[in-house]
């Protein structure tokens, strides 16, 4: 059984090691990192999943602040669920708890990703938004936390400085 809890400072190196893991080398070269660079992560929205309290690290997600067009908006990711543990709802568990403490605080939450996987979270196509290259117009996703929370918003994404 995992547990999931907010993730703390001594969490991170076990973080940065499944996402090293997880995704491909050079993962620190694409666009969103970019965006993450210098910038502190909503640690209030990290989360890990856990065997048990304490025990194996079987999941993590990580948001942080970005501006839309001005803007504030949360960048979800990265996400990661240790290979051995994928398929048992893990990056689910995530998602859907983090988002809905998220709800209390901010607006909309934007992500690169696959539709057909994030669309089950409410996540659609965004037009109009653009972040930095080399990114594909069409994994760009995002999430009204209240209604009409991207109604008229577009333009660049920035870093939260």
């Amino acid at each position: 059984m995992y547990v999931i809890t907010p993730e703390r400072e001594t969490d991170s190196w076990e973080v940065e090691t499944l996402y090293d893991l997880c995704f491909a080398p050079g993962r620190e070269a694409l666009s969103s990192y970019r965006l993450r660079d210098g910038v502190p992560p909503v640690r209030r929205l990290c989360r890990v999943a856990r065997y048990e309290e304490g025990g194996f690290l079987g999941g993590a997600i990580r948001y942080w602040p970005v501006r839309v067009g001005g803007a504030p908006t949360l960048l979800l990711g990265p996400i990661a669920v240790h290979p051995t543990a994928q398929g048992e709802g893990l990056g689910g568990a995530l998602i859907r708890e983090s988002l809905f403490v998220a709800r209390e605080e901010w607006e909309r939450v934007l992500l690169v990703g696959d539709a057909p996987y994030y669309g089950r979270f409410g996540f659609e196509h965004l037009s109009g938004v653009e972040m930095p290259p080399p990114t594909n117009p069409e994994r760009i996703l995002g999430l009204a936390l209240s209604p009409g929370a991207w109604d008229g918003v577009a333009g660049e994404v920035t870093a939260w400085h």
